[in-house]
């Protein structure tokens, strides 16, 4: 008997143990994952290893806005591991606009679009959201961005201030060996966080060691 138990976020269950999502796909693996099924419902296991939000969820993250049907922009989105997780949670009434730089893995991703139906791929630079503000549609309830480079908390507020609702949410996955690597990680963090509580409230945030070294994920409000 597979035991099913929800967790204190939405649309994330722990099957036998594991972190889930149900499947948007049923039948459609995205990164090798394990699937489960259990009275007509088909779940997927989140990996902590593969994916940080489930490492900060392990780690004992205790927010995380992730809501069906919320509009998300979704910076670094690469070949769609962690965004095939948030379509789960969002389903059908929700929207993943999904930024890559990298040719390569936006071509890998382009299969997981055309399966699930709420993902809007955009082949673009984080770092100009003028390039892109004509393919996103009004703003966005939450702005998640994982982009490994020394700007990055830069970029965040940048398409925040174009593309975040007021008192929407932004999610951050620092990784300091990007930002700069001759420095201790907690210096570095400290200083992000910093430049980040001028405009966000801080609510929670996290270390993701040992699934992902040298990274603090964050998690906050707009103060607009």
């Amino acid at each position: 008997m597979v035991k099913i138990e929800k967790t204190k976020f939405y649309g994330i269950f722990k099957v036998d143990g594991n972190l889930a999502t149900v499947n948007l796909v049923p039948g459609e693996k995205v990164y090798g994952e394990e699937l489960i099924k259990e009275k007509n419902v088909e779940y997927r296991y989140w990996d902590y290893w593969r994916s940080k939000p489930a490492a900060a969820i392990k780690n004992g993250l205790k927010i995380l806005p992730l809501e069906k049907g919320m509009n998300i922009l979704y910076l670094g989105i690469a070949n769609g591991t962690t965004a095939s997780h948030f379509s789960d949670i969002i389903g059908k009434e929700g929207l993943i606009y999904g930024v890559e730089i990298s040719e390569r893995p936006f071509r890998e991703l382009l299969p997981l679009v055309e399966k699930r139906g709420n993902i809007v791929p955009i082949l673009s630079n984080a770092r100009k959201p003028e390039d892109y503000e004509d393919q996103i549609l009004g703003k966005v309830d939450l702005v998640y961005e994982d982009v490994a480079t020394e700007d990055q908390v830069e970029i965040l507020i940048r398409n925040c201030e174009k593309f975040l609702k007021s008192e929407g949410f932004a999610i951050i996955a620092i990784k300091s060996q990007s930002i700069d690597v001759t420095r201790p990680p907690k210096e570095v963090y400290d200083e992000c966080l910093q430049k980040l509580e001028k405009h966000f409230e801080i609510l929670d945030k996290v270390k993701l060691d040992p699934y992902e070294k040298f990274h603090l994920f964050v998690v906050m409000k707009s103060k607009k």
